[in-house]
């Protein structure tokens, strides 16, 4: 009987040991890795300062703001809307920790949806942070998330999702930011930051959006600027420009059927010209092995280059991997040649952006280069 006793004292330990580092687990994902702000940016808001009733919650965010010495056009540059991309967050992070504003004002929102920063997918096997080591030693840790937001924050989803455009889509898609869009500000929480969102852009009058995505492989929209309608001189002309640099991209025009993303709805409900760029991303893809940090990091695994051989995918793939520093230096490139764009079509809302890290520095350097030491 004493031994029964004992072994069950032995085994509700355990139990509780278990369950103390899972909750641990857990809830270091609820603190944000520090986004240290460069020299350009003149103010912090957050995103409840476009919609209160974010005030407290999980989503709300940061919105970091460079604003020029001299006025000129807004850009908008959101980062995270897919936190399980984390090429767009770094490529935003990079902006904030480096870049200066002379002419015009960036608003630069890294975590769009931060509630989906705070867990991963189920049943993906996906690390909860990966690092990036800093010329110095020391390393910068940031979170890799999920594509929606996390069940604590918003729970249940609907079995249909009726949509403010009226149309109707999975239940499940009312999680996911970039079919949330244009929002509702009485609406579950993720349709609350779309709503929130479209009020910067309303009310900081943005003339230009720039939302930034990672794609896998084998999807065709790859490598790619997705613009909607009224930009399409704009991608066009950037494109060209990006090809005159040896950056290859292709078009993809926004289908005006598909709902709530951000080109689409944004575009329709505004007066602001809006892209979305997509990189390839190995640890996004359904061919790929285990979902380890190194893979998010260096994007090299055996599938993919088998797939490659094998004429399965839509982007260049070899030993080499897909790296995260290729794929924050085509986002970062590809903003800065967008404004370039942008400043020959419309010199009366000029946007000019000092100290952008380039292209070949990025892929030489690394991007603990860009990345500012935490104290």
């Amino acid at each position: 009987m004493k031994k029964r006793y004992v072994q069950f004292i032995v085994f509700i330990a355990v139990v509780v040991v278990i369950v103390l580092l899972s909750g641990f687990s857990f809830t270091s994902m609820w603190k944000d890795p520090p986004i240290v702000p460069g020299p350009g940016v003149t103010e912090i808001k957050m995103l409840s300062d476009w919609l209160p009733s974010l005030a407290g919650t999980k989503s709300d965010t940061e919105v970091y703001i460079i604003r020029g010495s001299q006025p000129g056009g807004n850009l908008l540059l959101l980062g995270g809307n897919h936190p399980n991309e984390p090429g767009g967050m770094l490529a935003a992070v990079l902006m904030i920790e480096n870049v200066s504003s002379l002419v015009g004002t960036v608003y630069i929102i890294p975590r769009a949806n931060h509630s989906a920063f705070t867990h991963n997918d189920p049943m993906e096997g996906a690390p909860q942070f990966f690092s990036i080591e800093l010329p110095e030693g020391s390393k910068r840790t940031f979170r890799f998330g999920s594509r929606r937001t996390n069940p604590v924050s918003q729970w249940p989803d609907p079995t249909i999702y009726n949509h403010p455009t009226g149309s109707t889509l999975g239940g499940s898609e009312i999680s996911n930011l970039n079919r949330a869009f244009p929002g509702r500000e009485d609406g579950l929480i993720t349709e609350r930051v779309a709503a929130a969102i479209m009020n910067i852009v309303k009310q900081e009058k943005i003339d230009l959006v720039c939302d930034l995505h990672e794609s896998s492989p084998e999807y065709p929209v790859n490598n790619a600027i997705v613009f909607h309608q009224k930009a399409a001189e704009l991608a066009i002309m950037t494109q060209m420009m990006l090809e005159m640099e040896g950056v290859n991209i292709r078009l993809e025009e926004s289908p005006p059927s598909l709902r709530g993303l951000t080109h689409r709805e944004i575009g329709d409900n505004s007066d602001a010209y809006v892209v979305l760029l997509e990189v390839a991303n190995p640890s996004q893809g359904r061919l790929r092995g285990k979902t380890t940090e190194e893979l998010v990091t260096t994007g090299v695994d055996k599938y993919y280059l088998q797939a490659s051989k094998d004429g399965k995918l839509f982007a260049p793939y070899d030993e080499t991997g897909y790296p995260l520093e290729l794929r924050v230096a085509r986002h970062v490139t590809t903003v800065r040649v967008l404004l370039d764009s942008w400043n020959m079509m419309f010199p009366d809302r000029m946007i000019m952006l000092s100290d952008v890290p380039a292209y070949n520095a990025i892929l030489s350097d690394g991007l603990g280069a860009f990345l500012k030491p935490v104290s």
